[in-house]
Order: structure tokens, then C-alpha cells, then sequence
């Protein structure tokens, strides 16, 4: 029964890509735990072979952050490029939640979604922060013209 229940449940979430961090700077020395810091993950979209983006952004440090009790900022950035043959491996979704990473102990979360611009033939990243009372209206964008691989 515990299996049949774990396996809806898996089942339910959507398939987001988990990032690899690619390097992080020191920002804000703290004399007890880990310092504040930007780091720079790396994640391929899910549903499109050939895209990698790249994503930095604040990371909390001290006490807190360390026990990951910290609320980490709102600001990011976002930089996603075509890293070989574009392939759609399932249908996309308008708006569709690529990358999520929880960026409090609760109540915050940074997320990235995908459009299709079709018109312009273009792939849209949206980058930005959400929080259960207040988001954030900071936000990042980067585009990918869907073209042939060289």
C-alpha cells in the first residue's frame, strides 16, 4: 500500500531538471559559518535536448545559512544557450516550470519557466522568485532562437 501511495506521489511531481553548480564567489565574510556567496549552477531543460542554462544567484551564509534556515535573495540571473541540436523529446507546455530550488526554509522559491515564442521561432527562459504571501517582482529573462546545429 506505502508503495502504491509513494509511487502517485512520484508520479505527480513534474519532471524539473536538478542543477549542477558550476562555480560560486565569496561576497560577505561571516566569522561563524559558511560565507554569503553567488553561485553559478548549470541545468539542461527537461523537455529540450540542446539547452543548457545557466543560473546565478545569492546564497545566505552565517548560522542560518548554513542550516539552511536562511531566506536567500530574490535577484538572479539567466543566461540559457543552445549547446547542440534543439529536439523537443515531449510536448511543451505555455509557461511550463523547468527549474525550481527552494530558496527558504518554507514559504520561497526561485523558479525558472519556459515559453515558445512561435512566431520567432524562439525558446524564452523566465527567472524569478515566489514567496506564499509576497513574491518578488525581480526577475530575468534570456531567449534561444530554435536554429539549425553547426
Amino acid at each position: 500500500m506505502l508503495k502504491a501511495y509513494l509511487g502517485l506521489v512520484v508520479a505527480a511531481v513534474p519532471f524539473l531538471a536538478s542543477a549542477e553548480q558550476v562555480g560560486e564567489v565569496s561576497t560577505v565574510f561571516k566569522w561563524l559559518g559558511p560565507n554569503d556567496k553567488v553561485v553559478v549552477e548549470a541545468f539542461d531543460d527537461p523537455k529540450v535536448e540542446g539547452v543548457t542554462c545557466y543560473l546565478s544567484r545569492a546564497k545566505t551564509g552565517g548560522v542560518k545559512g548554513g542550516m539552511g534556515l536562511a531566506e536567500d535573495r530574490a535577484e538572479a540571473s539567466l543566461a540559457c544557450r543552445q549547446v547542440g541540436p534543439i529536439r523537443f523529446v515531449s510536448e511543451l507546455k505555455e509557461g511550463e516550470e523547468v527549474f525550481k530550488e527552494r530558496t527558504s526554509l518554507v514559504f520561497k522559491t526561485m523558479q525558472v519557466v519556459r515559453f515558445f515564442d512561435k512566431k520567432r521561432n524562439t525558446l524564452v527562459y523566465l527567472v524569478y522568485s515566489d514567496r506564499v504571501i509576497e513574491g518578488s517582482p525581480q526577475n530575468a529573462v534570456t531567449a534561444i532562437p530554435i536554429m539549425p546545429w553547426q
